[in-house]
């Protein structure tokens, strides 16, 4: 994995920097496991934009991500590395020993021909997922379920990964990319290994341009607003003084938002580290 940057020919490459996909081994991918995603643009159900600032950009088809990893025993070998254009991480295409396929987020290192497998009797190696009791301490994870059978959640973007550190009874203590500490079951699956593509915290866009192209459009400040539309809008010139507010009146930075007798208080054992 690298980046490369452009010559300032025009003023669009002057500041591009991406990634030279040299990882990538296809460039079609499997259609079994294609399904069709309709863009909404930020509208909802009946035709309200629920969502401002979304809307346009490249098609796009959804890959199914197998993040329960519930083949146990059974050994797949690895065919392809593709790109994904749902998400920041690269996708690897398994081949199962029984015929079936299935795509899977490719962590760091990952190679075309690797057999890979799940369950307690993996090897704790790169790419096997296997319940955190099975997982030596310290080893660097991703892809951490919650509940045990529901399914990846946690650390599943480009570069990310997590610690498990200690364990607790029926506990394992996990040391999250945010700083974050907190308890998760046993039984709960993890895959070994941080995830792939760790260079796209590097690629800049370049150009405003890219942004329409994921979809994103123009956002617009509050301070430049009419009074009528948000809290902070309105004004002879710049005003001074006030708190930064969002769109419905609530203060920007720094209100907490996290119910107080939330459930999984218990599980957390250190806050997330605030800048």
């Amino acid at each position: 994995m690298a980046v490369r940057k452009f010559k300032p020919t025009t003023p669009g490459q002057r500041h591009k920097i991406i990634g030279t996909f040299e990882e990538i081994t296809a460039s079609v991918p499997e259609k079994s496991l294609v399904y069709g995603k309709r863009s909404t643009g930020g509208r909802n159900n009946v035709g309200k934009m629920t969502m401002r600032y979304l809307g346009g950009g490249h098609k796009r088809k959804f890959r199914l991500i197998d993040f329960k990893r519930e083949k146990d025993g059974v050994p797949a070998v690895v065919k392809t590395i593709e790109y994904d254009p749902n998400r920041s991480a690269r996708i690897a295409l398994l081949f199962y020993a029984d015929g079936e396929k299935r795509y899977i987020i490719a962590p760091n290192g990952l190679q075309v021909g690797s057999t890979l497998m799940s369950g307690k009797d993996a090897a704790p190696e790169i790419g096997n997922a296997l319940p955190l009791e099975y997982i030596p301490v310290g080893t660097v994870i991703h892809n951490i379920e919650l509940r045990p059978g529901q399914g990846a959640l946690l650390v599943r973007s480009a570069g990310n990964f997590a610690q498990l550190t200690s364990r607790e009874g029926r506990y394992c203590v996990i040391k999250l990319p945010s700083g974050e500490t907190r308890q998760i079951l046993s039984a709960c699956k993890a895959t070994v290994g941080s995830v792939g593509n760790s260079d796209h915290a590097l690629e800049s866009s370049g150009k405003a341009g890219r942004s329409r192209w994921l979809g994103r459009r123009p956002h617009n400040r509050g301070v430049v607003m009419n009074p009528h539309d948000h809290p902070m809008g309105g004004g002879e010139g710049r005003q001074s003084g006030g708190h930064p507010r969002s769109r419905k009146g609530l203060y920007a930075k720094g209100l907490k938002t996290r119910a107080p007798k939330k459930q999984s208080n218990k599980y957390i054992i250190e806050r997330c580290n605030k800048k």
